[in-house]
């Protein structure tokens, strides 16, 4: 079966491969704080359905405990080591099957084996405050080997560290007028996909959630990161075959045999 890409909004995508479907970074709300979803429908049920969820960081709009109280008994969870310390409401969700993952760490799932990798990320679940845990992307690896960068900022290990895939999942923007260090913009997400050089890329963590009261506030980073990753891709990454989804869209990326 060919692997398929679903793209729900923010950084939350579906990645089916070898009959598994992977969840990455549930979030299933249409306000969170400050942040109003202004586009795309709230995923339905039928995107809760996984049998593993992956979790990048603790902020709270990727560590997201009501969207993963939803997952169905017996999902795999897999966050970064020390997060139920960090968070205390993960140990509330029995009904899941929770890993601590740290990078280098690798765990099966079906016929998946997922590997955590370092992310250039604020660990912090709060803006302030003592619980810093590492941030983590992971690469997925079946059929295709799949890259979900969470959020990062670019390193200079980056291509060493996560290997060669076939797929990048790549964050271009953000949920505010401002992104701060540690995050990919359209232009930096590009130069990541000259140093990954995957066949295929699709952008996330754009165009999704936008603070409550400024709609008005630099627009064009809420509404462009996506339309402008595809051209500075198209001049930094030319083999890159970028695939610039609309919320709940899907792709079937080519994938090398």
């Amino acid at each position: 079966m060919p692997v398929e890409i679903t793209w729900w909004g923010h950084a939350t995508c579906t990645v089916a491969d070898s009959d598994t479907r992977v969840l990455t970074d549930p979030l299933f709300a249409r306000r969170l704080a400050h942040l109003r979803r202004r586009r795309g429908a709230i995923p339905p049920p039928g995107a809760w359905g996984a049998d593993v969820a992956l979790v990048s960081h603790l902020h709270a709009d990727h560590l997201h405990v009501p969207s993963l109280a939803r997952l169905a008994p017996g999902t795999r969870l897999l966050v970064p080591r020390g997060a139920p310390r960090a968070v205390p409401a993960l140990r509330r969700l029995a009904h899941l099957r929770l890993t601590e993952m740290a990078p280098g760490d690798t765990t099966r799932v079906a016929d998946l084996t997922v590997r955590a990798v370092p992310a250039r990320h604020d660990g912090r679940r709060l803006p302030v405050g003592p619980h810093r845990v590492p941030a983590l992307g992971y690469v997925v690896e079946g059929e295709a080997r799949t890259y979900f960068a969470g959020d990062t900022g670019l390193f200079d290990t980056m291509a060493a560290e996560v290997g060669p895939v076939d797929v990048a999942l790549l964050p271009v923007g953000g949920w505010g007028p401002y992104l701060g260090h540690g995050h990919l913009d359209p232009g930096l997400a590009a130069e990541a996909l000259l140093r990954l050089a995957p066949r295929s890329a699709v952008p996330v963590h754009f165009g999704t959630y936008w603070p409550i009261g400024m709609d008005a506030v630099r627009p064009h980073e809420f509404h462009a990161p996506g339309d402008e990753f595809v051209r500075l891709a198209a001049v930094r990454a030319p083999k890159v075959a970028v695939h610039l989804l609309g919320h709940g869209q899907s792709v079937r990326p080519e994938v090398a045999r």
